[in-house]
């Protein structure tokens, strides 16, 4: 690995931190609706300024970064504790297939809106009975002269309510092989015959959602790629999914780890400071040696990348163990707090503004969204270690 930064990319970094000082996005509203408004404003702020999609070419807003800076950015924008950008889907998924598989006009039509965060996007892809198995989806799209006429439902599509547009996944051939029957469309989620339905999760919070298209009509322009294609497209966007998002994650899960060893030194148990007790030391130990395996393991990937590589299923590795690694940490916060874990936000006497059931309710979520820890582990065993597939 090579852990150094050039005199070009520490003034980036200092450019990007005085930036980042001089303007902080200021609390975050607990109530969701209020935070999209939020988001949005944080985000163009970033747009603006230059900060956003930096390693997107210049001729579709962005600045033409170098790989490293956008590491910097990731790293900066952790420490600054800035809440994540809300156009996620686009940013890390949607932006980066167009500018890879789209047609001029599709890029020329989406990516500075994404960028500004004027339009936001969503991911149609898992189903109630395909979410493990993608490739059984079965949301049909028929062609009708020059639309796609799309019948089916989706399910866990974050922020699917305030989007305005969809990567969407169908089938467009059900007599083919599962994996070549499908299309990649960009569905406006403002369509006639769209429904979407909040799913209210564990922890309170409403931005999962199920969707039912009914008869909604897709322009044949809006396919990306070509149709019958869109499985290859799929994974694409599933590798770019694990290797950002996880870089990113696991430096957010830094913070945290830092808030948590905070809140050890000063929080009394049974008359002592939780760090009195040599099996939370352990445990609080175990947590930064595991946060120290995945930012490594995260550099490694980085190097290869730098080095010509792409994606690849080392990213299935990388979220699996960081998804498990997190609630693992979660798990070690709650048995500081002991009895009052059993208090949430709100609460009287709760201790760290209930943050920690908190975010241990969500990180359920971590080992499920973008692939749960058993698709996960198929990926490492079939790819990476050379097993033979389950018959």
């Amino acid at each position: 690995m090579d852990l150094s930064y050039s005199p070009d990319e520490e003034r980036f970094r200092a450019e990007l931190r005085a930036w980042l000082e001089q303007h902080p996005p200021g609390p975050e509203p607990e109530q969701l609706d209020d935070w999209v408004t939020y988001g949005k404003a944080w985000q163009r702020r970033l747009y603006e300024a230059g900060w956003c999609g930096i390693a997107w070419p210049q001729a579709y807003g962005g600045r033409g970064a170098t790989l490293i800076q956008q590491i910097i950015f990731q790293e900066e924008m952790a420490r600054a504790r800035t809440p994540l950008l809300i156009n996620l889907a686009g940013l890390t998924m949607g932006g980066p297939v167009l500018i890879a598989h789209g047609t001029e006009e599709q890029k020329q039509r989406h990516l500075k809106r994404i960028l500004a965060a004027d339009e936001i996007w969503c991911q149609g892809f898992s189903e109630p009975n395909a979410g493990s198995d993608l490739a059984a989806l079965k949301t049909r799209a028929v062609l009708d002269g020059d639309d796609f006429v799309v019948n089916g439902q989706k399910v866990w599509t974050s922020f699917a309510r305030y989007a305005d547009w969809c990567m969407l996944l169908v089938r467009t051939d059900a007599d083919a092989p599962k994996h070549k029957g499908i299309t990649f469309l960009l569905a406006d989620m403002h369509s006639p015959g769209i429904t979407v339905r909040p799913l209210k999760q564990i922890s309170g919070e409403e931005d999962f959602n199920e969707v039912f298209f009914e008869d909604v009509r897709v322009p044949r322009r809006n396919v990306v790629g070509h149709v019958n294609g869109g499985w290859e497209i799929a994974i694409t966007t599933l590798m770019h999914e694990r290797a950002t998002l996880t870089f990113s994650r696991q430096l957010q899960s830094r913070v945290a780890l830092t808030d948590m060893i905070a809140f050890a030194r000063r929080w009394r148990r049974n008359g002592r400071l939780a760090t009195a007790d040599p099996l939370l030391r352990q445990q609080l130990a175990q947590a930064v040696i595991e946060s120290d395996a995945i930012k490594y393991t995260a550099y490694r990937s980085l190097t290869k990348t730098l080095r010509g590589g792409v994606p690849g299923p080392e990213g299935s590795v990388e979220k699996l163990f960081w998804s498990e690694m997190y609630q693992r940490m979660l798990e070690t916060a709650l048995t500081i707090e002991g009895p009052y874990a059993q208090l949430v936000k709100g609460s009287p006497h709760v201790p760290d503004h209930g943050q920690w059931p908190h975010l241990m309710l969500y990180s359920r979520g971590r080992t499920i969204a973008a692939g749960s820890s058993e698709i996960q582990r198929n990926i490492i065993a079939e790819r990476v270690l050379g097993l033979p597939r389950q018959k």
